[in-house]
């Protein structure tokens, strides 16, 4: 892990107000979530492009916005991004290698991060996989496998032994998700030695689609995080 600050990416943005709030207590980065088989944050994809336009113009050059996006083919997922314009993409299933190298062709511009949802020492190996064809990996606790798929906002943990492994290995930037919050950002930066840290439900006034971003629980984040 870089002795700068850790890269953060706060999550579930759903409004201009809050994208500011964010930038204004340190976000690096803001996650748009679009349409998803469960899990909180959801908004229109106009509304994704109204806030992506809004930090393009008014917030600091710097600051990414990430569409999550659970398309899993270079058409679709570039289809979408015409609308939504965002610097950066967040690929929440899997998506397979020849369809990423088709979508870095379509949008060379943009960047490709792909989630992990980390379950099992497959997972090490999926991430491992992938990574030369991305310029990012997020490591997750949802679960793809499920009737209903998990593809983020879980507000749990997973084996943080299995994300480290990936991190050491990966050779890419990685950034670390799942269950996050004040109480334990410190522990998971030490034990994982990720890139940086993202975050929704733990900086949110509830864990449930709806909830505000809580001005409280980001400052009190990011004081731990930025320090």
């Amino acid at each position: 892990m870089s002795t700068n600050p850790p890269f953060v990416k706060i999550c579930c943005i759903a409004s201009r107000e809050e994208a500011r709030l964010a930038v204004d207590w340190g976000a690096d980065a803001l996650g748009l979530v679009s349409h998803m088989p469960s899990g909180p944050g959801v908004i229109a994809d106009e509304t994704i492009a109204g806030i992506a336009a809004y930090v393009a113009r008014h917030l600091p050059q710097h600051i990414r916005t990430y569409l999550l996006t659970a398309r899993q083919t270079a058409a679709g997922i570039a289809a979408q991004h015409a609308v939504c314009a965002t610097t950066t993409l967040q690929l929440v299933d899997e998506v397979a290698p020849e369809e990423l190298v088709a979508l870095r062709s379509l949008l060379p511009g943009v960047q490709l991060v792909q989630v992990i949802h980390v379950l099992d020492d497959a997972s090490v190996r999926a991430a491992l996989a992938v990574a030369p064809l991305v310029d990012q990996l997020l490591l997750d606790s949802g679960n793809p496998n499920l009737p209903v798929k998990a593809l983020g906002g879980t507000g749990r943990t997973h084996d943080w032994a299995l994300s480290a492994r990936i991190v050491a290995q990966a050779g890419i930037p990685v950034l670390l998700a799942g269950g996050l919050n004040a109480a334990n950002a410190r522990a998971a930066l030490g034990a994982v030695q990720p890139h940086g840290l993202d975050i929704c439900t733990g900086v949110r006034s509830a864990a449930v689609s709806g909830s505000a971003l809580d001005a409280q629980k980001l400052a009190a984040f990011m004081q731990v995080v930025k320090g």
